[in-house]
């Protein structure tokens, strides 16, 4: 099949372009306003975007509170979503008034971050504290919903020690989750190891 995305019909019951772009890491989103109200939502158009230095990007469509904040107070933080939490993760997505905390309604418990004033997920293995970079605004579907890009540098890095093993992140003891197509998701569970000498 093909079609061209907003001009002519796909002809399927839904959009399959998220499906098509799978797996997308799960990136649980963490911030306050500038009066210090948390604020906490999952995003699965969240990924890393360099490795030196560090930095990590999140972008935002319908909901805008993680992306106001982070403009008003050049912060963040980006937790890592492990399966055991879906529930909370999942609770933290719901349309909640601006200024009402996620935290909260979700029942989990914040912890204090080390360079941000954003909070950090008691119970979550990985935490980045983040300073924004750069926000690139993108276009929207109307004038009225418009979608953005926060790309933040990570300024400093949380690693739970009961994930650390041989010396390395092991995601299997966690099972990060990430987001497919439609209403399905995935988590990590398995790796293999391949080095690119093994193709040589």
């Amino acid at each position: 099949m093909f079609y061209e995305p907003g001009k002519t019909p796909h002809n399927l019951p839904h959009d399959p372009f998220k499906a098509c772009v799978a797996p997308r890491p799960i990136g649980w989103i963490s911030t306050v306003d500038k009066q210090g109200r948390a604020n906490l939502a999952p995003y699965s158009f969240f990924n890393a975007v360099c490795g030196n230095p560090p930095m990590v990007m999140f972008a935002s469509g319908g909901s805008i509170d993680s992306l106001n904040n982070a403009r008003e107070t050049g912060e963040f933080i980006a937790a890592v979503a492990p399966r055991a939490m879906l529930r909370e993760i999942n609770f933290c997505s719901a349309p909640l008034p601006p200024g009402e905390d996620e935290f909260e309604y979700a029942g989990l418990t914040k912890e204090p971050a080390q360079t941000v004033a954003a909070f950090r997920i008691k119970g979550v293995p990985i935490h980045m504290e983040c300073k924004v970079f750069q926000i690139v605004d993108l276009p929207g579907p109307t004038p009225q919903s418009k979608n953005a890009m926060v790309i933040g540098t990570v300024v400093g890095l949380h690693i739970d020690d009961a994930i650390i093993r041989d010396g390395m992140v092991d995601v299997t003891l966690f099972e990060p989750l990430a987001r497919l197509g439609y209403h399905e998701y995935a988590s990590v569970a398995e790796t293999f190891t391949v080095r690119r000498e093994d193709f040589w």
